[in-house]
């Protein structure tokens, strides 16, 4: 336990910055809704302050500087406890609502997964509905990121949380000297280009109410909406169009942002292998199911087909999961291949999950050296990123880090279906949720929602969340005995 404190103090900090989340909904809630949800709300804030206070002054005095082991933990820990009080402040909110659902919601908000448990969106208070959207902004590049901007001023190092939160296999590469510095400076993107979503929402025929909470929940790629039927709602082509383009710019490495700010140039982002795998997966993915639904005659047009293919492949490609229709009606080829898209096509150090584009062209090229190695042994063939050749270290990361990947999916999918639940629901509520993507098939698709699911179901599905938000080793690695061990 005394090893643990230096940890418990950074937690402590991290959950009071986090008390003042609640400061957004009350704000709304005094604007808009009943008195009683602004008491609840300031009330959550005063209780989550008053713990981080508590908990600060028991450990005061145990402060050292981080080692890797810290890292991996405090980052787990403040990814649980956080939606813990997010979770009792939902609850109070929302009478009747369980603490099952509550955490789930809370859980699915801060990961930016989007699989939501509640039903009746449209009559849910604004102040409800605005938590739920600004949890997937607080959690869109990492509660971490807070966190690393202010251990300068607790004299602290955050090098190591760092690197086991920010996602991606390429952790070490710095933007600037001082990690802190980094944080601010991707913070600082990520505020321009929601500051620029929220107006366009707005000028797009969007309420402020409505553009603030798709801002958040386009930002974050998590895909939270304040209405049941998301972005079908409006019907709007034009609206259709900005979520798109912010989802495209949300699903591409901020660190690209920053660096061609710095630069004053695009160039870094074109010249980035990643990104242009990623703009052309896309292109590829909307052309083929275009044709797909023409030759059906799904649509009357060839360009209502255009739309709603184009808006999906983006939604669901960056783990946005809004949805204009219920795909799950078209060939069972399409809604697979959307979820499959999901699982990869979003680059390392977006606000995306899943196990990210860079991954995937690793993956490939491996598997092109080895069947060349086959054919001739001795070859010179070494894996190259944008230019660079890859470490092999970075490459038996990448393959350890699939094999876990694939172990969890599995061992999830069966234990959701020991649970009594079908194959197709069982197996793409795993994928939905440890890629962070939201909306899968059968009961839990576009249509549907996750709240008709048991309490195991649903801690099933916020452990899948949890360890895709943080990379799957981040959160296993406390599992091994070596782990605790001095």
């Amino acid at each position: 336990m005394h090893s643990l404190q230096p940890v418990l103090f950074v937690l402590a900090r991290a959950l009071g910055g986090f008390a003042f989340a609640f400061l957004v909904p009350m704000a709304w809630a005094l604007a808009l809704d009943h008195p009683y949800l602004a008491y609840v709300w300031a009330g959550a804030f005063a209780f989550t302050l008053g713990s981080a206070w508590l908990l600060g002054r028991a450990v005061r005095r145990h402060r050292r500087e981080l080692q890797p082991r810290d890292g991996f933990l405090l980052v787990t820990l403040v990814w649980v406890v956080l939606p813990l009080y997010s979770a009792l402040a939902l609850v109070l909110a929302m009478p009747g609502l369980d603490f099952t659902r509550a955490y789930f919601e809370s859980m699915s908000g801060l990961t930016a997964t989007g699989a939501t448990a509640l039903t009746g969106l449209d009559a849910l208070p604004v102040s409800v509905n605005v938590w739920r959207c600004f949890l997937q902004f607080v959690g869109g590049l990492g509660i971490i990121l807070l966190v690393v901007a202010v251990l300068p001023m607790l004299g602290l190092g955050g090098v190591q949380i760092y690197k086991a939160e920010a996602p991606g296999p390429l952790k070490d590469a710095r933007l600037t000297p001082r990690i802190a510095d980094t944080a601010r400076g991707l913070w600082t993107v990520y505020f321009v280009l929601s500051g620029a979503c929220l107006l366009a929402y707005r000028w797009g025929g969007m309420s402020w109410p409505d553009a603030f909470m798709h801002m958040c929940s386009t930002m974050g790629l998590g895909g939270f909406s304040s209405h049941d039927s998301s972005f079908g709602y409006w019907n709007s082509p034009l609206l259709e169009a900005i979520a798109m383009v912010f989802m495209l710019v949300s699903g591409v490495s901020f660190a690209r942002y920053f660096v061609a700010w710095r630069v004053r140039s695009l160039m870094p982002l074109w010249r980035d292998q990643e990104v242009r795998a990623y703009v052309g997966v896309m292109l590829l993915a909307i052309a083929l199911l275009t044709v797909l639904l023409g030759v059906r005659h799904y649509y009357e047009s060839d360009r209502e087909s255009l739309r709603a293919v184009a808006f999906h492949v983006v939604s669901l490609a960056t783990t946005t999961g809004y949805a204009s229709t219920d795909y799950t009606l078209w060939p069972a080829f399409a809604p697979v291949l959307l979820i499959f898209l999901g699982c990869f096509a979003s680059c390392a150090g977006s606000t995306g999950g899943g196990i990210k584009m860079v991954r995937m062209i690793l993956l490939v090229k491996q598997a092109r050296r080895e069947l060349v190695r086959a054919i001739h042994p001795r070859v010179v063939n070494p894996v190259t990123l944008s230019g660079g050749i890859v470490p092999g270290s970075v490459t038996a990361n990448v393959l350890a880090y699939m094999l876990i990947y694939g172990g969890a999916i599995l061992g999830l999918s069966m234990l959701m279906m020991l649970t009594g639940m079908d194959l197709e629901t069982a197996f793409s509520a795993v994928i939905v949720c440890v890629n962070n993507i939201g909306p899968g098939l059968g009961s839990v698709g576009p249509a549907g929602s996750f709240e008709g699911l048991s309490a195991l179901q649903h801690w099933v599905l916020t452990f899948g969340m949890l360890i895709g938000r943080l990379e799957l080793i981040t959160v296993l690695v406390l599992f091994t005995p070596q782990f605790w061990r001095e």
